[in-house]
């Protein structure tokens, strides 16, 4: 059997109303040009929040430049639509006027794997608006290293070995692996500063084949000024020696706390929620996260299943509601606000060069 692509890329090309959700003509756009194309096996357009997220499947590896390069098309399409219907901040994701073979680094977020269809292949698709990558690091933690969210660890032949973490520095823009359980240690020490460090990939060290991908571009570091927050996807192969589709989604039943929110600024509980309540309205959130399930059946997109319009998340919904209210309370103190190095993208360095020669040396 041939080897399958799953790309998933998104780009904020437009918001309605503000920074809440996506025009349908936007979606409509979107399908229009994906449909057109000889390039794909299948694809489906989904939102969350503002964001337009293309998922698409073909047999042309990752990094394909032809694929890539239909993305960004696409978002340009959708780009000069949100410009007539004058919503808010077209185009702000796409940080170029030019394609320059990949879409990584122009301001999209790309997760992407190879792999060969096994003889059932679900999938889920993560997809997080109003925060940034590391929102991924705590979820995927509790997925593939932790026996008390995925007891496979511990009871499946398949999973019993563990996986293979990478993680990259967004900062010094580094890669290291991490193989778990025996570094796992090693791992928490990076992963537990989101900021920073992001869960790119997971591997089965039974297999060696991919298990997870996520997006690790941060707008903010390739703009060199704000322009939104980066708001992250990721995608997780589940069964048959990988987590379970309900392992891999219970993480999500204990909102972790993750940046972002208003003006990409601000502390708040990552809200699982269906796509129909992907609407961030309060103060621009909280941050929601929607799962959409899939089985890829020779290429094709069998689903979307919404796998958090389930009662069994209304309580991680209110105890989301509930941490939402309390950190709100803070207003613009810490650490509701983000501590002073993560806000330099805002007015902060403005107000500390106009106010520098005003801070005077302390005698003792």
């Amino acid at each position: 059997m041939s080897r399958i692509t799953l790309s998933v890329i998104k780009a904020d090309v437009g918001g309605w109303v503000g920074h809440t959700s996506v025009h349908p003509q936007l979606i409509s756009k979107a399908e229009q040009v994906l449909s057109e194309s000889s390039l794909l096996k299948d694809f489906h357009v989904a939102y969350v929040g503002d964001d337009v997220n293309l998922i698409m499947t073909h047999e042309l590896g990752v990094d394909s430049t032809e694929i890539h390069q239909l993305a960004w098309d696409t978002f340009l399409a959708c780009t000069e639509v949100a410009k007539e219907l004058k919503l808010y901040g077209a185009g702000q994701d796409l940080l170029s006027d030019a394609f320059s073979g990949n879409v990584k680094g122009m301001g999209p977020g790309v997760a992407e794997m190879e792999f060969e269809e096994r003889k059932a292949e679900p999938v889920i698709v993560f997809m997080a608006d109003k925060t940034e990558p590391g929102a991924w690091n705590l979820p995927l933690y509790k997925m593939f290293a932790d026996p008390f969210n995925t007891i496979g660890l511990v009871i499946d032949p398949k999973m019993h070995r563990g996986f293979v973490m990478e993680v990259h520095d967004l900062i010094e823009h580094k890669s290291v692996k991490f193989s778990l359980p025996e570094e796992l240690y090693d791992l928490l020490v990076f992963i537990g500063a989101p900021g920073r460090y992001a869960v790119k990939a997971v591997y089965s060290k039974t297999t060696g084949d991919i298990a997870a991908a996520c997006s690790t571009q941060r707008l903010n570091l390739m703009a060199g000024r704000y322009v939104g927050k980066d708001d992250p996807v990721c995608i997780v192969r589940c069964q048959s020696g990988l987590p379970a589709v309900g392992e891999a989604v219970e993480p999500f039943a204990n909102p972790h706390l993750v940046a972002g929110w208003m003006r990409g600024s601000h502390v708040g509980p990552l809200m699982p929620v269906s796509v129909e309540d992907s609407h961030p309205t309060r103060f621009d959130g909280p941050p929601r996260v929607i799962a959409l399930g899939f089985q890829i059946a020779n290429g094709k997109l069998i689903g979307p299943r919404d796998l958090f319009a389930d009662v069994s998340y209304d309580r991680a919904r209110q105890k989301a509601l509930e941490i939402a209210d309390y950190l709100r309370r803070l207003g613009p103190f810490e650490p509701h606000r983000l501590p002073l190095e993560d806000m330099e993208y805002t007015t902060m360095p403005e107000v500390m060069e106009r106010l520098k020669e005003r801070f005077k040396p302390i005698e003792d």
